[in-house]
């Protein structure tokens, strides 16, 4: 007999590598293409590692493409596929898809010092994101999110309410990486 999904690990997976990412602030208001080989490739792993762990075929995905791409593969191989903005990356505001020169160390430099707090360009905070994190109730225990949000649901299983610095904030997961979370 399978556990309730509610009680099972939840695997979430970063998004393959969008295409015109590099060098470029990248968040939730910036729906970059992905290359359909690559949404394929990562399907392809998700659907071993559910036959693996035995896992229900049910995938939610963030409603970006470089997400929700993934998760339509799933979708013609007779898997559930459910969008939700709540697996959203973090909303950098005016930043968004701007390259980080342009976007210059002085701003950079005002998040770094509030960096719970700040909203970079009028977006959202690390606090706000990491509240949306963890109000995200899972309806399956494969994900397709984004480095940001794995990182945020990895900080609260670690360190729960405590405050991160940008010193201590861990690098984002490589594109197509696992992640085991609580």
């Amino acid at each position: 007999m399978s556990e309730p999904v509610g009680r099972r690990a939840l695997w979430v997976w970063r998004h393959p590598r969008p295409q015109g990412a590099a060098g470029r602030c990248i968040g939730a208001g910036t729906d970059l293409p992905l290359h359909w080989r690559r949404a394929k490739r990562l399907a392809r792993r998700i659907q071993a590692h559910a036959r693996r762990h035995r896992l229900p075929h049910q995938v939610q995905t963030s409603p970006l493409t470089r997400c929700a791409e993934v998760g339509r593969w799933l979708r013609r191989w007779g898997w559930q596929h459910r969008l939700d903005a709540g697996l959203l990356e973090i909303d950098f505001g005016a930043w968004d898809g701007q390259t980080w020169d342009h976007i210059g160390q002085a701003a950079v430099e005002a998040w770094v010092a509030d960096f719970l707090g700040h909203a970079p360009a009028g977006g959202e905070s690390l606090q706000q994101l990491l509240h949306r994190v963890a109000a995200w109730q899972p309806g399956a225990c494969c994900v397709v999110s984004h480095g940001g949000w794995m990182l945020a649901r990895r900080w609260l299983q670690e360190h729960g309410e405590r405050r991160p610095s940008a010193l201590e904030w861990p690098a984002a997961p490589a594109y197509g990486e696992v992640w085991r979370l609580a």
